[in-house]
């Protein structure tokens, strides 16, 4: 059937033959030629004027006008080269002018009938000037027509050898009408969601295949961005193009698609561009309380103004594609505005059918969330300390003391009451201090004490910082200040004037106020009145109620010295209880004090894993390479791309967790004159081994329990300075309840059944000393009278801590309920209202929460219906009312606002009509005694950090203590590096909580999570930094005990098949016996992807790098290609064998060649196509490492989505739902809503549980100590303060 014999082997030294017309490769199998004419055929003026199509009489002179060509259908065509190689008419050969024919039976423009009866056979007619779609004629199917120099043509049916190429041609028309409209309905979705759309899109009948995959895609990808650009192109100038939104920005990358190639093309013209149907309904306005709707909107109104006109960076071109090099249209509205159109010259606008879409989608890029690292070497951060010296200038002015001396001290003498300049201060007036630099805002201080001494007059000053000096920047109220823990003595001569600072005390109803202030200003600006009301902590970035401060010196009494001097006797380390027994070089102690943490005999305690070593050598990972060097590079042609060993999701850099020892002694060495040298403290500590310490290695820590160790008769002698912190051991057998019970209560509890024998390498029952140590008297009330009881029984009374109410909580944005989860399990809260607009996920909360109301609507309707006085909605469930909820915790969506440059007023507009919005406002009207917000990691840095500051300052108006702070959940455990955002704010009167302390040591790479704003660097309350008290979480951990499944298993219930391995599956198992796995289902893959699995090979770090360039047979019946090298390569140069390495002219640096792109082959051609600009792709095909974690959990995985490592570790098949909802930590028992991909979504989506859980033990810290009555109530402050209360 016109085949040409194959000739040349895939690995040619010079690119292979190909035709000069067609640019086919004339050794490709798939080469067809063109049959040849029925002998009856005409050509083209004879047919033209064949009676069957009965338009022209053949003496008219018909030809000549060219506004009508006349139009005729054509069936069972073929298009062809002049050598008659069969050829597609849309690769740009016409556009290049080459010379294509086509034959077929011609028919009437009215006859709507396919088939050849009542043709006229036609030969040859052409060459094809145009080709062009006339838009969806009320189906699915595109007409498409060409253009000759005599008539239109539209074609109907092509002929049987020419069906395969015209199929092609139809499915990347009506691939590109699916992705436009999707778009354009859902702007915001992923790469992942389009290609989840496609995958589950029906072709229309009349196509040859069955269905659409990701290969479809990126076949048709060119051809797919050329039609979005013209529905751009088309569209309002100030609606955000398509081409730049994410999806579509990742298809380009990956795809390596050239961009404004089309509009050069202009003769291709779609005559009706594709018809697609507008999407009117977008989200609703934002429902506000009148305070955040102030912050909003007025606040911002001008600031926004100002940074448009600068315009920031003045826009440049990329001037080299072919739309920056055409001409202005002089038509479009931008043009008529410019003077040499004769327009005003005020718009200055760019001509619309000159917008550079290369620029667009650049801007779009740099938008985008850069990787944190990129943004701190951004800006190298200069962590500034607030607490710079502040400079400041001396005033000329009179000083005369008002009082005598009130107390004599040393030198000093002190006064209550001094002149300056006829003005009276007294200690506790707050006073302005001029600074050294002019344009700098005064600084202002509060007087807390008066005196004379060698200096002169004198005065403390208590400084007060503006909200300018805080993270809210330029967001804060110019009025409002904070008090910090700065002080200094100064002369009084650096006063310049005498001011007012309020006190703003929460009212007495603060709880019920929510939604009614209005009122915007806390007082009148007089250019001398300031008002404060919150703490700030400029390290941890906390604004929290003033702490409490009591005094018995009026004269000299300074709250933030107290708390300074506080602070640093915390820090010191001290000694006390001094033993009797006698030692030569030493002195014995019962008790240590450091941190505000005591230590006494036969405690336990965490160190650094520096701090002492094991007898055993650990069979440490050998950190082999995984480079191969004597790689077949004709079988794996893409291996060489693999130069860096980094693997993504490996744990070979993860640190140890702590080393625990028990205290044997505390003391003192002794100096020459035989006192004891308390400069240096020290401990002797007995070592304990966790499993992996022993000579069994890391397999001995996957099965036994994260908190079992091992006694040992080791001992060492450490520094008291180097103690992390204190944990609780005990011998298995001498507890009093179930070991499963007593580790339940909470971290820091582990536990010991054998002693480890390191010498002969064995397990012993643990001597009588190791034992009983927790039941020894351990000198109860030989305390220094402290009144503190021991640590043994104080932790005897852990468990019965004050039982904590769970608060009434409101969980908006809920997704299928991983926050909640965690909440609940940390015994904190009871989510009795959630709100989710997506129906599987809020079926799933249903599911989950059988006592919750949830709400499938959108918030800001609940709001609005609520603040009208609403009791029920049109469903008739019951609306919480104000009082009702006590926490309110979510994850607001950020979509359109999420980049990282400033904000313009588009961009602002959405982000003050967003759900961020929506959600502070519930908080403003609810008033919750605990509000948590959750985002991405980049939440904090979005809009240069702009939506964060706004989003405190709001919180800091309404009154709440409030912090923001990122963590991994990693350090929680779970196998899967996921940084997230979080807000925590709390009531007044409530504590505001710290963030939680890591539980599991975590792959540093992944930790870095302090946040830089405006050049301040900030981290949050974690003192661990990577230190944990656990081992990391692996993939193995997390699923190895799961029964293996094909490519597209869909089963909802199984059998486990075995036993729980390792701790973490155990936990997650739950306590309850459940023979049935839920969920172990996994996307079926097509048929090319399903065979890159399968060869994508076993070893850690393996990827699409790995595959071999063969032949293979598909499930489906056919077979692949081989990928063919058919250009030199600039940047990575010829193979080891001399092979090219280029799958593209631009390998060579020349422009794509549309006739390059190739199908169907093992290597996806796209990779290598633009791999040399994307890291290579690394990761894409990847499969897990059984000993490292996962990448973040995805909503949709793709093997060739933005986080392509899916694959299973052994198995051919991407990961199941029940595996992504391991790597989140959902218990087995949770259930899901929907069909598969529904399923992945809810768990991608979601907050990992024991993240949620993390923070939700430490809320219920703040609630059970302010139940102890540790915290005051901030309308009691205190006298010494001498604030003037504001109502």
């Amino acid at each position: 059937s016109g085949k040409q014999p194959t000739i040349i082997s895939m690995f040619s030294k010079t690119p292979p033959p190909k035709c000069p017309d067609c640019r086919q490769y004339l050794d490709d199998p798939d080469l067809k030629f063109f049959q040849g004419d029925p002998d009856d055929a005409l050509d083209e003026p004879e047919m033209l004027t064949d009676e069957r199509l009965s338009l022209f009489d053949s003496n008219e002179d018909g030809f000549e006008s060219y506004e009508d060509l006349p139009q005729h259908k054509i069936t069972n065509f073929s298009v062809y080269d002049k050598r008659g190689h069969l050829c597609p008419f849309d690769s740009g050969l016409i556009e290049k002018n080459v010379e294509l024919y086509f034959s077929c039976a011609v028919k009437p423009i009215y006859d709507d009938n396919p088939c050849l009866d009542g043709g006229v056979p036609a030969k040859k007619l052409g060459p094809i000037n145009a080709w062009w779609i006339t838009g969806f004629d009320g189906g699915e199917k595109a007409l498409i027509g060409f253009t000759t120099a005599f008539a239109d043509y539209i074609l109907m049916d092509p002929s049987e050898e020419y069906g395969p190429i015209f199929a092609l041609m139809q499915e990347k028309i009506y691939m590109s009408k699916i992705v436009v409209e999707f778009l354009q309905k859902n702007p915001d979705a992923t790469y992942e969601d389009l290609l989840n759309k496609i995958e589950t899109t029906v072709p229309p009948a009349g196509l040859n295949f069955n269905r659409f995959t990701e290969d479809t895609l990126l076949r048709h990808a060119q051809f797919v961005v050329e039609q979005v650009e013209s529905y751009d192109e088309a569209g309002d100038s100030d609606e955000q193009p398509i081409i730049v939104t994410p999806c579509m920005r990742d298809l380009i990358k990956l795809a390596g698609v050239t961009l404004g190639k089309r509009r050069a093309a202009r003769r291709q013209a779609i005559r009706h561009p594709t018809k697609i149907e507008k999407d009117s309904k977008g989200p609703t306005k934002a429902t506000t309380t009148k305070l955040v709707y102030q912050i909003f909107d007025t606040f911002f109104s001008d600031q926004i103004d100002q940074n448009d006109k600068e315009g920031g960076v003045k826009r440049q071109r990329c001037g080299v594609c072919e739309v920056c090099q055409a001409p202005d249209c002089g038509k479009c509205t931008a043009c008529k505005d410019m003077i040499k159109f004769g327009g005003t010259g005020r718009s200055k606008q760019a001509c619309q059918k000159r917008r550079c879409p290369n620029l667009a989608v650049k801007e779009a890029e740099d938008d985008e969330n850069m990787e944190e690292e990129d943004v701190l070497s951004l800006l190298k951060a200069s962590s500034k300390k607030m607490s710079e010296a502040k400079k400041k200038k001396q005033s000329q002015s009179k000083l005369s003391w008002l009082d005598e001396p009130v107390q004599r001290e040393g030198k000093k003498e002190y006064h209550m009451k001094v002149c300056i300049d006829n003005q009276i201060l007294e200690v506790g007036d707050y006073v302005s201090v001029s600074p050294d630099d002019p344009s700098h805002p005064l600084y202002l201080a509060r007087i807390t004490a008066l005196w004379e001494d060698n200096n002169g007059k004198m005065f403390h000053a208590h400084w007060f910082c503006r909200g300018t000096d805080t993270v809210l920047g330029e967001s804060s109220d110019p009025l409002e200040l904070f008090l910090v823990d700065e002080c200094e003595d100064m002369q009084l001569s650096y006063v310049k004037d005498k001011v007012n600072v309020l006190y703003k005390a929460p009212s007495n109803n603060w709880f019920m106020e929510g939604g009614m202030d209005d009122e915007m200003k806390v007082i009148e600006d007089d250019g001398k009145s300031f008002f404060y009301q919150l703490w700030y902590d400029s390290e941890f970035a906390r604004f929290e109620t003033p702490p409490k401060v009591t005094s018995s010196e009026d004269y000299k009494f300074c709250a933030s010295c107290a708390r300074i001097q506080e602070r640093e006797e915390q820090e010191t380390p001290r000694i006390l209880e001094p033993m009797e027994e006698e030692h030569d070089s030493k002195i014995l102690y019962g008790l240590a004090c450091l941190k505000g943490e005591q230590y006494r005999v036969g405690d336990s305690v965490y160190m650094l894993p520096e701090a002492f070593s094991f007898a055993v050598k650990a069979a440490s990972p050998v950190k082999r390479s995984h480079r191969k060097d004597d790689v077949d590079e004709e079988l794996y042609p893409e291996y060489y791309r693999k130069s860096s060993d980094y693997i993504k999701g490996s744990n070979l850099d993860a640190p140890e967790p702590f080393r625990i020892g028990r205290i044997k002694e505390i003391f003192c060495n002794k100096r020459s004159n035989g006192k004891p040298n308390q400069d240096e403290i020290k401990l002797r500590l007995y070592k304990f081994y966790r499993p992996e310490n022993t000579h069994k290695g890391p397999k001995a820590g996957y099965h036994t329990d994260i908190n079992q160790l091992y006694w040992s008769d080791e001992e060492v002698t450490v520094d008291l300075v180097d103690i992390q912190g204190r944990c609780r051991v005990e011998y298995g057998e001498d507890l009093t309840e179930s070991v499963q019970e007593y580790s339940s209560y909470g971290p820091d509890r582990f536990y010991f059944l054998e002693a480890y024998n390191a010498k002969t390498k064995s397990f012993e029952d643990p001597p009588n000393y190791a034992r009983s140590s927790a039941h020894k008297g351990k000198g109860k009330g030989k305390g220094k009278g402290k009144g503190k009881a021991t640590p043994q029984e104080q932790l005897e009374q852990e468990p019965q801590d004050p039982k904590v109410p769970k608060l009434r909580t409101l969980d908006v944005f809920s997704g299928c309920g991983g926050l909640s989860e965690g909440l609940h399990q940390a015994g904190i809260s009871e989510t009795l209202w959630a709100i989710e607009m997506w129906e599987p996920a809020a079926q799933a909360f249903r599911l989950n929460n059988p006592g919750a109301t949830v709400f499938t609507e959108d918030c800001n309707v609940l709001l609005k219906l609520v603040m009208s006085g609403e009791k029920t909605n049109s469903l008739g469930q019951k609306l919480p009312q104000k009082g009702d909820v006590e926490m309110l915790c979510g994850g607001p969506p950020c979509q359109g606002f999420s980049g990282m440059n400033r904000f313009n007023s588009r961009t602002y507009s959405k982000f003050k009509n967003s759900l961020v919005v929506s959600y502070l406002s519930y908080c403003d009207y609810y008033r919750p005694k605990f509000f948590l917000l959750e985002n991405v990691r980049n939440f904090v840095s979005f809009k240069r950090s702009m939506v964060l500051k706004l989003t405190l300052r709001c919180l800091v108006r309404m009154g709440y203590q409030c912090t923001f702070g990122v963590l991994q959940a990693g350090q929680y455990g779970v196998a899967q590096t996921r940084r997230r955002a979080i807000i925590l704010a709390a009531a007044p009167g409530e504590k505001l909580p710290h963030y939680p302390e890591p539980l599991h040591v975590f792959a540093p790479r992944a930790c870095s999570l302090s946040v830089v704003v405006d050049e301040k660097k900030y981290v949050s309350n974690v003192t661990r930094g990577n230190g944990g008290i656990y081992r990391t979480i692996t993939v193995r951990d997390t699923m190895s005990d799961l029964p293996e499944i094909q490519n597209g298993a869909s089963a909802l219930e199984i059998s486990y098949n075995g036993e729980p391995q390792s701790w973490f599956q155990r936990q997650i198992r739950g306590s309850q016996y459940q023979p049935i796995l839920r969920d172990h289902i996994c996307k079926d893959m097509s048929p090319l992807v399903a065979a890159r699995m399968r060869h994508v090979p076993l070893a850690p770090g393996s990827d699409w790098r790995d595959l071999p360039n063969i032949e293979v047979r598909l499930r489906d019946g056919t077979s692949t290609k081989k990928l063919r090298y058919t250009h030199s390569d600039k940047k990575n140069c010829r193979s080891s064998t001399g092979a090219l390495r280029g799958v593209c002219a631009c390998a060579a640096g020349k422009p794509c060649d549309p006739a390059d792109r190739q199908f169907n082959t093992l290597i996806p051609w796209c990779l290598p196509h633009t791999g040399n600009r994307h890291n290579h792709w690394a990761g894409l095909y990847g499969r897990l490492e059984w000993d490292g974690f996962f990448s973040t959990t995805v909503t949709n995985p793709e093997p060739m989505g933005k986080q392509g490592r899916v694959l299973h570790p052994e198995q051919h098949r991407v990961v199941s739902v029940r595996e992504c909802s391991r790597s989140q930590g959902f218990p087995d028992t949770y259930r899901f809503f929907g069909n598969i991909l529904d399923k992945h979504r809810q768990v991608g989506n979601a907050v990992p549980p024991p993240l949620a859980k993390a923070i939700g033990l430490e809320i219920k810290k703040c609630a059970s100590e302010k139940m102890k009555g540790n915290t005051q109530i901030p309308s009691e402050l205190v006298k010494e303060e001498k604030l003037n209360m504001l109502d």
